[in-house]
């Protein structure tokens, strides 16, 4: 049996069939919660704004476009959600070295003790950059979204897509070294 894809079941969504709607949750709220958790840093704060997102999805579906991927018109929605949750005053936080990972597959304990210290420096780095660029990086670099992708979300062409991820993980490496005390 084939997989339909997630622009044919959103398209079944659209005409009715919400219950179908429990098929794109199973395919896409780890990687919703993961965005929203490398933006925002707490937990509970990213599960509300995950079942947010698919709430708008029902509520806008006639919205969907079947030419539009789905992936760019979910995190378009993932946006503006984050983007009206910050304007009621649901501030973000820094993140604390003492955070769990977000939602994924388990690593082992020696990889972890290794690491640690390196994946912490880069997290409070990647807060302390402004949202636009926090944004596009986790875009581009922890959803794996492909830059067409990213430009239909902000609404810009590929080559702006470029030049801002290239621009923030230049801002990243700044404050990575900054934090971890290395003069450049």
């Amino acid at each position: 049996m084939s997989m339909v894809s997630d622009e044919g079941v959103m398209l079944e969504v659209r005409e009715g069939q919400v219950g179908k709607l429990a098929v794109l949750f199973e395919r896409h709220h780890r990687s919703l919660f993961n965005f929203f958790y490398r933006l925002t840093g707490h937990r509970e704060q990213s599960e509300d704004l995950t079942q947010d997102v698919f709430m708008r999805i029902l509520k806008y579906r006639d919205s969907f476009e079947p030419r539009t991927s789905f992936a760019a018109w979910m995190y378009q929605m993932a946006r503006n959600t984050h983007t009206d949750s910050h304007q009621k005053g649901k501030t973000e936080t820094s993140w604390s070295d003492d955070l769990p990972d977000p939602a994924g597959p388990e690593r082992r304990v020696d990889d972890l003790l290794q690491k640690e210290q390196e994946v912490a420096l880069v997290r409070r780095a990647l807060a302390a950059l402004p949202v636009d660029k926090r944004e596009v990086l986790v875009l581009s670099r922890y959803q794996e979204l492909k830059y067409e992708e990213i430009g239909q979300i902000l609404g810009c062409d590929v080559g702006a897509v470029k030049v801002r991820v290239y621009r923030a993980v230049r801002a990243l490496g700044r404050v990575f070294a900054e934090m971890a005390g290395e003069t450049r």
